[in-house]
């Protein structure tokens, strides 16, 4: 009977641990998958929606700047009701003062065609160089939120592994404080025994519950890239192993950043914006050239044209020529220059800060592989411990608390295993996104590997 016993404890307990290694492997019903996470994120992140509306605003550049080299049409119309006091001698050589009252008319329609103008020459360069500017920033939006979901996703799948790990270790205790309190009941154990046992109990419970909190945490920051409750999340699967990287040198992922990485492109693009500034703010020293077409016509428009009706049409040619401006057009000038400075310098920054970037995805990349096999090994080891250990126990050599041990230890390869594989796919996403190789299909590249 006590052997029969024995049997049912320990495949009670197996199959309590295979149950939490499932949970743990697979997810639950109408649980969310990667891709749709990262499509709820591209609808309700307010970071990505931000991005969005920049580009939005940004494609009207363009517009902007090549309206100052268009023709500029305008009309106005004026009408009005007039009482004037008119002073003149009469035919007896006396001053008089009549007031006639009457009605004025005016209407004026022009056309106004810049022939030169250096100052709408350098807008319509920049606006071309900020919408590409917007576009490329964009660009780098897109794969922000992407790198931005996996993160919180996984950061998800690694807080329920602890808080699965935090339930055995607390799990382990509690079988530890039982076993102490039979054996102080037989007179083989000690109250320190006890005592220890308990306090490394209160640890484990307090271990627990910032398990949970942290649990929490991580669920509310991917609502908040989501913008829902991401319910139920998919788990990577067992057999998932390291893509093969290529290139596999840092030089070559290096060379492609420089070449291709969007937040770069746009801080270049940035600098050539505010070279372009200076030439604008240069352009008040030159004169403007304006083609000018005018219609106009006039009913009463002044007392001197009382009851006369004009019409005038006109073509000519409008130069205005900036003599003094009270030193406005040298101080832009040299502020522009100054601006031009900073940012070059910010390019610099930005190129610094993504090489390094770039650096530690790479090394995060490379040294995830190689831990990924070896906690493979680990986990298998540790299946391989659990069950000599139920062994053991139907032996008598084994106590139930050999197998919590067990238990525990595997379920730490499990969790530095799941650890190691949410890394390696993290940084593998900052990887491409520093170097600009992050393609459109990248998270459903990732999730085909989630089941």
């Amino acid at each position: 009977m006590r052997a029969m016993s024995k049997d049912r404890k320990i495949k009670a307990m197996r199959a309590g641990v295979l149950g939490m290694l499932l949970a743990l492997a697979t997810g639950g019903a109408g649980a969310v998958s990667l891709q749709q996470a990262y499509e709820a994120a591209i609808r309700n992140d307010p970071t990505f929606r931000m991005r969005f509306y920049e580009n939005e605003s940004g494609k009207e550049n363009r517009i902007l700047g090549r309206a100052g080299l268009l023709p500029q049409v305008s009309g106005s119309y004026s009408y009005g009701k007039n009482i004037a006091d008119q002073t003149a001698p009469n035919l007896f050589g006396q001053m008089s003062t009549q007031h006639p009252r009457y009605t004025s008319r005016s209407s004026v329609v022009q056309l106004r065609q810049p022939l030169f103008s250096m100052d709408a020459i350098a807008r319509y360069r920049q606006g071309k160089v900020q919408t590409a500017q917007a576009e490329e920033s964009y660009e780098a939006g897109i794969d922000e939120v992407s790198v931005r979901v996996v993160s919180a996703y996984l950061d998800v799948l690694f807080a329920q592994d602890q808080l699965a790990l935090a339930r055995v270790q607390r799990d382990a205790h509690l079988e530890n404080q039982k076993l102490n309190q039979r054996l102080f009941q037989r007179g083989e154990g000690t109250r320190t025994d006890m005592l220890e046992t308990q306090a490394r109990l209160d640890v484990a419970e307090a271990a627990l519950i910032e398990s949970q909190d942290n649990l929490v945490a991580a669920r509310n920051t991917l609502e908040g890239v989501i913008g829902m409750d991401p319910g139920e999340l998919d788990r990577l699967a067992d057999d998932f192993r390291p893509l093969a990287l290529d290139p596999v040198s840092f030089e070559d992922w290096r060379k492609l950043a420089l070449e291709r990485n969007n937040m770069l492109a746009a801080s270049r693009l940035a600098v050539e914006n505010a070279r372009l500034d200076i030439s604008r703010a240069r352009a008040g020293h030159y004169p403007r050239v304006d083609f000018v077409a005018a219609y106009s016509k006039s009913d009463s428009e002044s007392l001197t044209n009382l009851n006369q009706r004009n019409t005038n049409r006109q073509l000519g040619v409008q130069v205005n020529i900036p003599i003094y401006q009270g030193g406005a057009i040298n101080a832009s000038t040299r502020q522009a220059a100054a601006i031009y400075g900073r940012s070059q310098a910010e390019l610099d920054a930005r190129t610094n800060e993504i090489l390094v970037e770039l650096r530690k995805a790479h090394s995060l990349v490379t040294s995830s592989g190689r831990k990924i096999e070896a906690l493979v090994k680990a986990v298998e080891s540790g299946k391989q411990l659990m069950i000599a250990t139920e062994q053991s126990i139907k032996g008598g050599v084994r106590i139930n608390l050999d197998l919590l041990n067990a238990q525990q230890q595997l379920f730490a390869s499990q969790r530095d295993l799941a650890q190691a594989r949410y890394s390696y796919l993290v940084g593998l996403m900052r990887l491409r996104a520093a170097s600009g190789t992050l393609q459109a299909d990248a998270v459903r590249e990732i999730a085909a590997y989630f089941r």
